[in-house]
């Protein structure tokens, strides 16, 4: 059942983001190779120009291994892993890195340090995670959100989560995105908490005058089936056709993501937006060409 199909980079996010050429990005504990690997893919694509914090002798000796040429970019010595994070919040904070790119680190160890208030990377719209996800270089692309970040978000970060993707949206050429607000079920059920939800998120869109068609509660199948759609008699601008799925909590996003991912090869490009710097958090596991798409992702979202 696990695909072996290969993970291969969008052509539509490249193209968006090759419009903001040479983004200064700080890759934070970058002496890896598979980190490094899509550091050198993406400065290969010219999407960016990488500031590299962490052990210098690492960093150089796992450029060398990878015959990736690094002698001009800048390497901030930080020994210390759990200090990589720090530097680059700061150098963040100064404006000299536009980009977080996450490399051998955890991502609660680097969350923690770019929300810290003395940095001011955080604005008045709450952080979100975004996934941007294809199975072919020319796919129309599913946006799942947020299933990385908010844990168990409530009406009000469920609205920033749904203004932070819009915005994303917008970037990537999709004017007036449809978006399905997901629950178990199409009918508003006093005893499953996320169709009540669903429903406020949708009326408050309206009220809100939300860029997008915005409608829920919407089951997974009626969302991006319009054969499904019909079966049940569901008739809205939404239904079948959505371009963005904004999930309940982070274990229905994480889940249909991983599942996306292993079972059927699709690249997930991730990125955290709604903050001065967006941040790029994938996983040590993920594959070099979706690691580039995040980037490629990141700079997309770049203001």
């Amino acid at each position: 059942m696990i695909s072996d199909k290969e993970i291969v980079c969008p052509n539509n996010l490249l193209d968006s983001a090759h419009k903001k050429k040479g983004v200064t990005a700080g890759i934070v504990n970058a002496g890896k190779p598979l980190p490094m690997l899509s550091i050198m893919d993406a400065v290969g694509e010219n999407l960016i120009i990488p500031i590299f914090i962490g052990n210098k002798k690492e960093i150089e000796n796992c450029a060398d291994e990878l015959k990736f040429d690094i002698s001009n970019y800048k390497i901030v010595h930080e020994p210390d892993e759990n200090r990589t994070a720090k530097v680059a919040a700061q150098l963040a904070s100064e404006g000299k890195i536009k980009i977080i790119v996450k490399g051998h680190i955890h991502t609660d160890v680097l969350m923690k340090e770019v929300i810290k208030k003395e940095y001011n990377l955080i604005g008045k719209t709450r952080l979100s995670h975004i996934w941007h996800m294809t199975l072919n270089k020319d796919d129309k692309p599913l946006i799942i959100t947020d299933g990385a970040l908010n844990v168990l978000p409530n009406i009000k970060t469920k609205m920033h989560i749904l203004k932070n993707v819009v915005n994303f949206c917008n970037r990537i050429g999709i004017d007036r995105p449809k978006v399905a607000v997901l629950s178990a079920t199409e009918e508003v059920l006093d005893s499953v908490q996320s169709s009540l939800d669903a429903k406020e998120i949708t009326e408050l869109a309206v009220k809100e005058k939300i860029n997008a068609d915005v409608f829920g509660p919407l089951a997974f199948d009626n969302s991006i089936s319009k054969k499904s759609a019909a079966i049940k008699g569901i008739k809205n601008i939404v239904a079948g056709e959505a371009d963005v799925l904004l999930v309940p909590n982070i274990e229905s996003g994480n889940s249909l993501v991983k599942m996306m991912i292993y079972f059927m090869g699709a690249c997930a490009a991730g990125v955290v937006v709604g903050g001065k710097v967006p941040v790029v958090i994938t996983s040590r596991s993920d594959e070099a060409s979706a690691r580039l798409a995040s980037m490629a992702a990141a700079v997309v979202a770049l203001d």
